[in-house]
């Protein structure tokens, strides 16, 4: 019953990120549904094994967080006059704490977080 409680959690966690990165590849972003799907996925799975071996899920919480950091950093990108990929790494930190809630059990609050995440993510702003 464990085993299909963990695959359960990782293929929901895998499965919220992928829609999330389904909705930035549409618009051609580089970072798509398998890039949200990873960090969702690492993040769950790192959560259930702090859970597990280290009974310490808060200094593996922070380093998820630093992790994430990390890898959005290199999705930003200066130009001359303007920066592009802040919203992707935004949404990849995001991305990383719904895998998180999965990991935690919070199943409910994952999806309601996706959904709310998609809806911001699909906000076309008319800044021109």
């Amino acid at each position: 019953m464990e085993f299909l409680i963990f695959s359960g959690q990782l293929i929901l966690s895998s499965g919220l990120g992928s829609i999330l990165g389904w909705q930035r590849h549409k618009i051609g972003k580089s970072a798509g549904a398998r890039t949200f799907a990873m960090v969702a996925f690492g993040s769950t799975l790192f959560t259930l094994l702090s859970l597990s071996v280290a009974n310490e899920p808060s200094r593996i919480a922070a380093q998820i967080l630093t992790g994430i950091g990390f890898i959005g950093a290199g999705t930003i990108i200066h130009k001359k006059e303007s920066v592009e990929g802040l919203t992707t790494a935004a949404g990849l930190w995001a991305s990383a704490a719904i895998g998180m809630a999965v990991g935690f059990g919070w199943y409910i609050q994952a999806i309601i977080a996706m959904v709310l995440m998609f809806a911001i993510l699909a906000l076309k702003p008319d800044y021109k």
